[in-house]
């Protein structure tokens, strides 16, 4: 499925060739894509990176300065360069550099950093430095491959008004669901080789094929009573419609919709539900003064905080690495520098680590790893629960140290589920997997009846889940109850 969608987007782009059919596009229009290699600009300065998303452009400035450099400067080269002048003019050659800098301004790279070079960036700032050169000049036609990813939540914010403001045509793959219900009018779902086009959001997609799967299986139901069900599932996302410039024309295509254009999706959904062996008692978690240094860095500063039995806590940090080593240190994998925990009599905890790799180094199948974390060794019993992981027939008998990166999220999921914890801690636990993963999961954290403590880049999980924000900043800890919208607003 992922290599569906970034294939469509290279065919697209030009980069390979369809087997058959044909991209074509207006004359004189110009198609900017979100390059994927880090690297491919070292030699080039941050400014010229991203004055060369508009190709032309970058190679008129190029010519022209050559002309101008040269000692013996002709007459014929004085025509040249006024033909090259007239055309930089009409691509708003002017101010190319002032719109490069202010698109990097946008994305956080400061104005010191324009005229470096690429080489001398950070990773992450690459992957801005890269963004900018995709959304600079306006092109008609914007391709996004994942544009999310690496981005601090200032950056998505800002990305996220830039493309609901922006005029022209722009085709985005993401695993962000918040991000796509802001930007997207329209869904392009890739199954079974073929593409369909939904009107809506990815919010209305994915409920309209429930809706549809629904009304398929209740096959003899009124076709009066299917469309009123319609009628009002409509009008709830027609109210919901972002306060974006297509609200009016979504809500306009939703009212058009009809019985049939709703299609039940083909995509298969994990069946994720953790279920707490025991209530969690009135006490739960005490943290006081922890801190921790690692190669020389503070990065846990006397950080305090008490959880209680009705907690769904998200974790923000400056630093990255404070989730991690607050969760580790949580999970017992880590010890703190100074400081105490105390847990409750009553908690049973299951960790979710970010780095999940040592778990599976042995040449063990799914099947008989996952028979250790079972209180029912049986072989049916763990068949069954991994066939509802999407883990049927032979795909149970894999060796696990052979497993991609999502199949070992689905993996260690299943152990957790296992395990009949009542308190979860997850450290990005959506990193690697695809949309219908990252939906189920977050159902079933939604759903769960316990505690939870996690960190996570995705915005609607955290929006859906935590009733709890704790921001571990550098020289304190700030502790709010609410949504993680209400939290940013506070910012």
């Amino acid at each position: 499925m992922e290599l569906g969608k970034s294939t469509f987007l290279k065919i697209l782009a030009g980069e390979i060739e369809p087997s058959k059919g044909e991209v074509t596009m207006d004359k004189g229009e110009r198609l900017s894509m979100l390059k994927q290699d880090h690297f491919a600009y070292e030699d080039y300065t941050v400014i010229d990176t991203v004055i060369m998303g508009n190709e032309e452009l970058y190679k008129i400035k190029n010519e022209k300065d050559a002309i101008y450099a040269k000692p013996d400067f002709t007459e014929e080269d004085g025509m040249k360069a006024a033909k090259l002048e007239e055309r930089f003019a009409e691509l708003d050659g002017w101010n190319a550099e002032s719109d490069a800098a202010i698109l990097l301004n946008n994305l956080g790279i400061d104005t010191e950093k324009h005229y470096k070079y690429m080489k001398e960036l950070e990773a992450k700032e690459k992957v801005k430095v890269l963004l900018a050169q995709a959304l600079f000049g306006n092109p008609d036609v914007l391709l996004l491959d994942e544009p999310t990813n690496d981005l601090d939540i200032k950056s998505i914010n800002w990305l996220q008004d830039f493309l609901i403001d922006f005029e022209n045509t722009v085709i985005v793959v993401s695993h962000d669901r918040y991000f796509l219900n802001k930007v997207c009018t329209h869904i392009a779902d890739v199954d079974f080789g073929k593409i369909k086009v939904y009107s809506g959001n990815y919010d209305f997609w994915y409920e309209s094929s429930q809706l549809a799967l629904k009304q398929m299986k209740e096959a003899n139901k009124k076709k009066e009573e299917k469309i009123k069900e319609l009628q009002d599932f409509i009008a709830r996302f027609s109210a919901n419609a972002s306060k974006s410039k297509q609200a009016t024309s979504r809500k306009k295509t939703l009212e058009k919709i009809e019985l049939d254009e709703i299609k039940p999706s083909n995509r298969k959904y994990p069946y994720i539900d953790f279920k707490p062996d025991r209530e969690p008692g009135k006490e739960v978690l005490t943290v006081k003064n922890l801190s921790k240094t690692i190669d020389g860095e503070k990065v846990l500063n006397d950080v305090s905080f008490t959880i209680t039995r009705e907690d769904k806590v998200a974790f923000l940090a400056d630093n990255e690495i404070s989730k991690t080593v607050l969760f580790q240190i949580l999970a017992g994998e880590l010890e703190p520098d100074e400081g105490e925990i105390t847990w409750g009599t009553t908690i049973t905890k299951s960790y979710f680590p970010k780095d999940n790799n040592y778990l599976f180094d042995s040449d063990l199948t799914i099947v008989d790893w996952l028979r250790g974390y079972s209180k029912d060794p049986d072989e049916t019993f763990v068949r069954g629960f991994l066939g509802r992981m999407l883990f049927s027939g032979e795909e149970a008998l894999k060796k696990v140290n052979v497993l991609s990166g999502g199949e070992k999220v689905r993996c260690v999921l299943s152990k957790m589920m296992l395990s009949g914890a009542n308190l979860l801690i997850f450290d990005e636990p959506t990193n690697h997997l695809d949309m219908e993963s990252i939906t189920a999961l977050n159902e079933g954290m939604s759903k769960f009846k316990g505690i939870i403590l996690f960190t996570s880049h995705d915005h609607q999980l955290v929006q859906t889940v935590a009733n709890k924000i704790i921001d571990l900043k550098q020289d304190k800890v700030i502790i709010k109850e609410g949504t993680y919208n209400e939290y940013l607003e506070m910012e």
